[in-house]
């Protein structure tokens, strides 16, 4: 898969008159909120990609999504495994396979979801952005 690198102009300009207006604060509290609503996209199609290959649904389960943090300078939140069923412990040989079985079931199926929800989860976190802001 190749990269495909944009540069955007006049967004550090965007970012500091939102700040100016609404302050850092609030700003990362509205940021907070989108990125919130734009995982539960990502998490909703990891959800339908996991239901074709459901066996006791604990995996599909226990997708969780952590509270938006301060990741390397970029707020960020974490859709992860967590659970009873520790399928956290799985979900990466499930994803791309092992060499006793390199194509189980639901090979791919995070990926997937990721490719299949992205535009919607764009679409979302505008959307709410823009909400807050108005």
């Amino acid at each position: 898969m190749s990269k495909l690198n944009v540069k955007v102009n006049g967004v550090e300009e965007v970012n500091r008159e939102l700040e100016r207006r609404f302050g850092g604060k609030s700003m990362e509290r509205i940021l907070d909120k989108a990125l919130t609503a734009g995982a539960a996209v990502i998490k909703k199609e990891l959800e339908r990609n996991f239901e074709s290959f459901k066996d006791t649904g604990a995996s599909k389960d226990e997708i969780t999504i952590s509270k938006p943090m301060t990741l390397n300078g970029t707020r960020t939140v974490v859709i992860h495994w967590s659970g009873p069923k520790k399928r956290y412990t799985i979900i990466h040989l499930n994803e791309f396979g092992t060499i006793k079985n390199p194509s189980p079931r639901g090979k791919g199926a995070i990926e997937r979801a990721l490719r299949a929800g992205q535009a919607e989860y764009l679409r979302v976190v505008k959307q709410e952005i823009a909400r807050m802001i108005s």
